[in-house]
C-alpha cells in the first residue's frame, strides 16, 4: 500500500514538473518579439555620431619671467630657458549629425579655441571641421564640415521626456570610439556648475546612462531614436550621475548660430539676488519670493526705466518671478529691443514699470549675488601669484585678500594660503572652488585643507549671509 502510494506521487509530481515547463514556455513566448530595440536604435543611430579631435595652442610662462627683467639673466638663459613657449594641447569630444548637409551639434567647450578639429564617422572617414557658431551660456555649438547626404539623428522634444523613460549615451570616453551606454532620465530642470570657469547651467537633463570625459557633444536618445539632450557633464565624486543640455534649448538658438555665429539675448542690466524669509520680512512681502535688485548697471535698460536698488521684481509681461533664475529665463527669453511690462515692490506698493531691453554683448549677464560670504577674494595660481607668494603648488586656489573681521580673518587665513579641499573634495582650480561654495548655506561650517610655506592643515570656516 505504502508503495502504491509513493507511485502516485511520484506520478503526480511529474505532472506537476510539465506543467510549470509548459507555463515557463508560454512565457517566453509571450515576450516582445524586438526585444533588441536598443540595438536597432544603437546600429540606426551611430552613423551619425562623430568623433572630434582638436588641437589647441597654449602659451607656458616660465617661473623665472621676473628675472628676464635683468639684461644680464636675459642674454645668458633666454635661449635655454625660453620665457614663453607654445604647447600644443591635444582634446577630444563628440557630436553628431543633425542635418545632412554636414552641420554637427557638440558642445562649446569641446571646440572653444581650437585651432585644428577633425571629425571622424563610425567608417572612418575623416573631414576637416569649423566652428560656425557657439555659445558658452548654453555650452552649445555649431561645427560644419564639407559633406552630403549625411546620417543623421532627429531632434525630440526634451519636454515630452519623461523622468524614468529609458535613454541610450553613444560618445567617445577616452578615446574610446562609439562606446554606447544605457540607463534612465533620471531627473529634469538640474542647475548645474561646470566649466574652468565655474559657469551655472541651468535647465539640464541627469541620466545614471554612464558618461565620461569624451562623452561631451554625443547625443542622449530616447526609445524612439531621437536627440533628445547633448551630453556635457559629469560629477567627478560621483557615480551614475551624468548631465546633458535638453534638445529644445539648442533647437532655440540653432537659426541663430548657423546665421549669426552667436546667439543674441536681451539684458535688463541688474544685480539680482534670491529673497530670504527675513528679508522678505524686512521689505513688507508676505512670501519670500521675487528677485531682489541689489545693484543696477549705470544707463542700462533697468536704471532707464526707474528700478532701482531695492526693488523686488515680482512679474515680467505677465510672468510671475519666484527666484533669480526665472527672472534670468524670462529675459533670456526676449530679443533686444522688446519692451516689457516690469512688476515691481517697492516701498509697500505695487508698481509697473516699462523696460526697453538692451542687448548682452558687451555687458555682464545678469549677475547673481554670492549666497554666502566667507570674508576672502580666491585666485586661480598664475605665475605671478606663485613668484608674489612664492608658492610651491601648481593647483588649487590662492587667497588674494582677506577681510578684516571676516570669517577668514577670524580663522586666522591669509593672503598667501593655498586651498586644496572643500570638504574633503580636492580644489584644483576657481571652477572647481565655485563648484563647491555654491552648494554651502549660510550659518554652515566648512572644512579646509590649506598649504602654508610648505605645510597642509585644516581650518574649519563659518560662512555667513553676505550684508546687502
Amino acid at each position: 500500500m505504502r508503495f502504491r502510494k509513493t507511485r502516485l506521487l511520484s506520478f503526480w509530481m511529474v505532472v506537476l514538473l510539465v506543467s510549470l515547463m509548459g507555463t515557463a514556455a508560454s512565457a517566453v513566448t509571450s515576450l516582445p518579439e524586438n526585444t533588441n530595440i536598443v540595438a536597432d536604435i544603437v546600429e540606426k543611430s551611430s552613423p551619425a555620431v562623430v568623433n572630434i579631435d582638436t588641437l589647441k595652442i597654449a602659451t607656458y610662462r616660465s617661473p623665472l619671467t621676473p628675472f628676464f627683467n635683468d639684461p644680464l639673466f636675459r642674454r645668458f638663459f633666454e635661449d635655454i630657458i625660453p620665457e614663453e613657449r607654445q604647447i600644443p594641447i591635444k582634446g577630444l569630444g563628440t557630436g553628431f549629425v543633425f542635418r545632412p548637409d554636414g552641420y554637427i551639434l557638440t558642445n562649446e567647450h569641446v571646440v572653444s579655441e581650437a585651432e585644428e578639429i577633425k571629425v571622424t564617422f563610425l567608417d572612418g572617414r575623416e573631414f576637416e571641421g569649423k566652428v560656425i557658431g557657439s555659445d558658452s551660456l548654453t555650452d552649445i555649438a555649431v561645427v560644419k564640415i564639407d559633406a552630403q547626404d549625411l546620417p543623421t539623428i532627429p531632434l525630440g522634444d526634451s519636454d515630452a521626456a519623461r523622468v524614468g523613460e529609458w535613454v541610450i549615451a553613444i560618445g567617445n570616453p577616452y578615446g574610446l570610439s562609439h562606446t554606447v551606454t544605457v540607463g534612465v532620465l533620471s531627473a529634469k530642470g538640474r542647475p548645474i556648475t561646470a566649466g574652468d570657469a565655474g559657469q551655472v547651467y541651468e535647465n539640464f537633463l541627469q541620466t545614471d546612462a554612464a558618461i565620461n570625459p569624451g562623452n561631451s557633444g554625443g547625443p542622449l536618445i530616447n526609445l524612439e531614436g531621437e536627440a533628445i539632450g547633448i551630453n556635457t557633464a559629469i560629477l567627478p565624486y560621483a557615480q551614475g550621475i551624468g548631465f546633458a543640455i535638453p534638445i529644445n534649448m539648442a533647437k532655440s538658438i540653432l537659426d541663430q548660430l548657423i546665421t549669426e555665429g552667436r546667439v543674441v539675448r536681451a539684458w535688463l542690466g541688474v544685480v539680482i539676488q534670491n529673497l530670504t524669509p527675513e528679508m522678505a520680512e524686512k521689505f513688507g512681502l508676505e512670501e519670500a519670493k521675487g528677485a531682489l535688485v541689489a545693484d543696477i548697471s549705470p544707463d542700462g535698460p533697468a536704471e532707464e526705466a526707474g528700478i532701482k536698488r531695492g526693488d523686488v521684481i515680482l512679474k515680467v509681461d505677465g510672468v510671475e518671478i519666484p527666484d533669480i533664475n526665472t527672472l534670468q529665463q524670462t529675459i533670456r527669453s526676449h530679443r533686444p529691443g522688446d519692451v516689457v511690462d516690469i512688476e515691481i515692490w517697492r516701498d509697500g506698493k505695487i508698481i509697473t514699470v516699462k523696460a526697453t531691453l538692451g542687448e548682452l554683448e558687451g555687458a555682464p549677464a545678469l549677475p547673481v549675488l554670492e549666497k554666502i560670504d566667507l570674508g576672502m577674494e580666491v585666485d586661480e595660481i598664475t605665475p605671478e601669484l606663485a613668484d608674489r607668494y612664492a608658492l610651491r603648488e601648481k593647483s588649487g586656489v590662492v587667497i588674494v585678500g582677506v577681510k578684516a573681521g571676516g570669517p577668514a580673518d577670524d580663522a586666522g587665513l591669509r593672503p598667501g594660503d593655498v586651498i586644496l579641499e572643500v570638504n574633503r573634495k580636492e580644489i584644483k582650480n576657481l571652477g572647481d572652488w565655485e563648484a563647491a561654495v555654491s552648494e554651502v548655506e549660510p550659518g554652515e561650517t566648512i572644512l579646509l585643507l590649506i598649504s602654508r610655506a610648505g605645510q597642509t592643515y585644516f581650518v574649519p570656516l563659518k560662512a555667513e549671509e553676505p550684508q546687502s
